[in-house]
């Protein structure tokens, strides 16, 4: 269960060459361990997961390993162990839940997992055979992560993952968030601090495009994270 699974030196992004939005990004995460990345609007939390989802061209990286093996961000074997929960996703419009479920667990090459618990959890039993296109940006949203925490992919990307949710489901999300490392890592970006507080073993700060600090264990406070982003007023 130790040592890290995905590590990455160096990383630079970009959507206009010469002006970064990450610069000298580097990241180790270990097995089974949920990490919250946090930072003020703008900092590059949205960008960053785009590129290690592999949804961005813009980038270069010194290295990047996945279980101490270089990889790259397409590579099939790591797209096989990752799965991302974007904050807004438009995809599949014309699929049902379970349409989608069956597909992505095609995609992934797994059995259809019994998501019927998930279905529960989050209120979502109304909504399993309506079109994605139809169902409102809470309901969309809850579609995505119950596939995601379905297929218990190595590594969980969640962008902004409280988005749009009720205050049930919020609640529920939490649980499984705090859990997850029973699976496998979860990385998440929020500009909620509870959402950090309440579920993260570590606590990225991201500034001006790079890690400035780093919280662990009793570290995680809502003051330290406060004090870290300088800024009193907009967690």
């Amino acid at each position: 269960m130790g040592g890290n699974i995905l590590e990455l030196q160096n990383l630079c992004a970009w959507y206009s060459e010469g002006k970064n939005v990450l610069s000298d990004f580097s990241l180790q995460l270990r097995r089974h361990e949920v990490v919250g990345l946090i930072g003020l609007n703008g900092a590059g939390k949205t960008t960053f997961l785009k590129t290690l989802s592999g949804l961005h061209e813009g980038f270069r990286c010194d290295g990047i390993y996945w279980g101490g093996r270089p990889t790259a961000f397409r590579d099939r074997g790591f797209k096989l162990s990752r799965y991302t929960v974007f904050a807004e996703d438009n995809s599949f419009q014309y699929f049902t839940f379970r349409e989608y479920l069956s597909y992505a667990a095609a995609a992934y090459k797994k059995a259809l997992p019994d998501a019927a618990e998930l279905v529960r959890g989050f209120h979502f039993e109304d909504y399993t055979d309506t079109l994605l296109k139809d169902l409102s940006t809470g309901s969309k949203k809850k579609a995505f992560l119950i596939t995601a925490f379905a297929l218990k992919p190595e590594l969980l990307l969640l962008d902004e993952p409280v988005n749009g949710l009720d205050f049930q489901s919020t609640e529920y999300l939490y649980k499984l968030m705090a859990g997850y490392k029973e699976h496998g890592t979860l990385l998440f970006s929020s500009h909620v601090l509870e959402s950090i507080t309440l579920t993260s073993d570590r606590v990225l700060v991201l500034e001006d495009g790079q890690i400035r600090r780093n919280f662990a264990g009793g570290e995680i406070s809502a003051a330290n994270i406060r004090e870290a982003l300088h800024d009193e007023n907009e967690l």
